[in-house]
């Protein structure tokens, strides 16, 4: 299904009742809605971060549920789709914590790349309607996967933001991990504890105690000036 180590690592979870169930409704629901992300889209966060490569997981609720929002990875939108409140603020903070320019893309694919696990609790959601897909065994397949990831021999940094994400910390057990936790980056709640948290920092500081290479946070934007267009078309 994914095409790396997480099919070995997942195929007993693959045959269980709850997820072939799963898997059922959520195609049914493809056939028939407007669902987000794309259908091939929706293990996104696996495909770019195999497990070998883990090295931070950030936890989400559920996929952005407006149009072309989503990209099957947490917190993050698609190039050319305008910012989320929660990813404004993310940058926001970052920008405060390690003082990169603040992008104006939202794609986080860059940190995947580099064993960012950007993980949602559940991994599609109906247009327009938050949380529709909640309580359909989606759950039940990443928290395996948190516990999966709990076990792992090399230290991994989560990163909890707000009292949902914070409820999965009774699954990471395994005290070789580094858990960051501090309320949601959305506008209700950043001022309450998320502003000022300095996650990335913290991250890369104890990814570096550990003899692991730290996280390059900064998002650029792909931008070509006018003139740099002409040369290109010239060659």
């Amino acid at each position: 299904m994914i095409g790396n180590d997480w099919d070995d690592l997942l195929k007993d979870e693959y045959q269980k009742e709850y997820f072939k169930d799963l898997e059922s409704f959520v195609l049914t629901e493809y056939s028939k809605k407007t669902i987000y992300p794309k259908v091939n889209e929706v293990y996104n966060a696996f495909r770019y971060t195999p497990f070998k490569d883990i090295k931070v997981v950030i936890i989400g609720q559920d996929p952005y549920h407006g149009e072309n929002q989503a990209e099957g990875l947490s917190f993050s939108v698609k190039k050319g789709v305008q910012k989320p409140p929660s990813l404004v603020n993310i940058f926001k903070e970052l920008h405060d914590d390690l003082g990169y320019d603040i992008p104006q893309n939202g794609s986080l694919v860059n940190w995947t790349k580099q064993g960012v696990l950007l993980l949602n609790a559940v991994l599609t959601v109906e247009k327009d309607k938050a949380a529709s897909h909640k309580g359909r065994g989606w759950e039940i397949f990443t928290d395996e996967v948190i516990k999966i990831i709990n076990q792992k021999d090399t230290p991994v940094v989560f990163i909890l933001w707000g009292s949902y994400a914070r409820s999965k910390k009774e699954l990471i057990t395994n005290d070789k991990h580094f858990i960051i936790e501090s309320a949601h980056p959305s506008p209700l709640s950043a001022y309450n504890g998320f502003f000022g948290s300095r996650p990335f920092s913290k991250a890369n500081n104890f990814l570096i105690s550990k003899g692991i290479k730290p996280i390059n946070w900064e998002i650029k934007d792909d931008i070509i000036v006018n003139d740099q267009k002409q040369k290109l078309k010239k060659i």
